[in-house]
């Protein structure tokens, strides 16, 4: 093996971009094929999420729902789009957001099966040195009914590990530190978090212009990285002789520390400081769609029993490395009427302590109403598919 870091070739984006528009199955599943309670409820473990809609069987059976459901996110756990990485083996890929629709609950005894599609790759213009390009692709998962229940459009910056390397980009980040006055601060944010939960949040009750209570992740630790795994999964962690058929199969897999003058997987850039300076970033950092599952959860927590996520746009916009803090909020927009579903816009974002926004997004919610006590569930269209198989996000 030789040591150093790939370069983009032209190859590799000819191949990538033959695959562009083409639907493909992968031939191992990403971690969880059913929404069985001890998936869900992991899951949730790996998020910090207490609601009891996702957890407790007796609980859930007794709410509106009448039986055990997932968090809309927790189909990361299924797949994770991120644009696939562009198809470029032994390249580093940053996820960089996701613009979610979901359609159906999923229920405790799903089986969900998936199929993917790389959209485009685009060349950008670099702040780091090297080349830049975005790969775009989306997912939709399907119950064992064969019926809809999600789409999902990811994208992934990819730039050379070797370029990025030394890079100064990121060099003014500052370790989190916190006075015990700030630790105190943020122990009480967790104690003040709000799960709506049974109360039903009526659409004509909100109010544009009012803020949503805050979910606050933090100080970002490796516990929570194991957790997370622990939860949603990894390709890439296998242990032992799993872990060596899988690198004989996939070699590009491996990435080189010049630090420890040792290969392993790229993933572990989330969980070792000197492997994530290769590529430039200062310290470990979290997962992409970990931190969109935080998102998710605020969202979720707000909502209760009766109301369903429909819409989640969000941008990775900054790295959030190992001790730092992400406070989740959101503010309400607009109120309306979407053929029979009566809609939420909200605000969101994810801010960091030094008072950055690490992670703007947008959402979309449905909401019951006091006339009927019921949602108006939405349903898949073709022209979600065209506004992002062009690209329009």
């Amino acid at each position: 093996m030789t040591q150093g870091h790939k370069k983009i070739t032209q190859e590799m984006i000819d191949r990538s971009r033959s695959r562009i528009g083409k639907l493909f199955m992968p031939k191992e599943p990403y971690f969880n094929t059913q929404a069985s309670r001890d998936s869900i409820v992991h899951f949730c473990d790996g998020i910090g999420d207490k609601n009891p809609l996702y957890r407790d069987r007796e609980y859930a059976k007794k709410s509106v729902l009448g039986g055990l459901t997932t968090p809309p996110e927790w189909l990361y756990s299924v797949y994770w789009e991120a644009g696939m990485g562009g198809l470029m083996p032994g390249i580093h890929a940053w996820h960089s957001g996701n613009d979610w629709r979901w359609y159906r609950r999923i229920w405790e005894g799903d089986e969900i099966h998936y199929e993917v599609m790389l959209t485009d790759v685009v060349e950008k213009k670099s702040q780091l040195a090297g080349r830049i390009f975005i790969a775009y692709g989306m997912t939709t998962y399907k119950n064992q009914r064969d019926e809809i229940v999600s789409r999902v459009l990811g994208w992934s910056v990819i730039v050379e590990r070797g370029a990025a390397h030394g890079s100064t980009k990121y060099k003014d980040i500052e370790k989190a530190s916190y006075t015990p006055e700030e630790t105190k601060q943020i122990y009480e944010a967790y104690d003040k978090e709000e799960i709506r939960g049974a109360t039903p949040r009526y659409w004509e009750d909100v109010e544009v212009g009012e803020e949503l209570p805050h979910v606050v992740k933090g100080p970002l630790s490796p516990r929570d990285m194991e957790a997370w795994t622990m939860g949603a999964g990894s390709p890439y962690m296998k242990a032992h002789g799993l872990f060596l058929d899988y690198w004989r199969r996939h070699p590009d897999v491996m990435m080189y520390d010049s630090t420890a003058g040792k290969y392993d997987v790229g993933e572990l850039v989330h969980m070792e400081d000197s492997r994530a300076q290769e590529i430039g970033i200062p310290g470990a950092y979290d997962y992409g769609h970990q931190r969109i599952a935080w998102l998710a959860h605020l969202l979720t927590n707000w909502i209760g029993d009766s109301g369903f996520l429909w819409k989640l746009y969000a941008e990775l916009r900054l790295f959030n490395v190992l001790g730092d803090t992400t406070f989740c909020r959101g503010k309400v927009t607009r109120k309306y009427v979407d053929d029979s579903k009566h809609c939420v816009d909200i605000e969101c974002q994810g801010v960091n302590q030094r008072e950055a926004v690490s992670m703007p997004g947008r959402a979309t919610v449905i909401l019951p109403t006091k006339e009927t006590g019921q949602i108006v569930y939405p349903e898949p269209t073709d022209a979600e598919i065209k506004e992002w198989t062009e690209g329009k996000i």
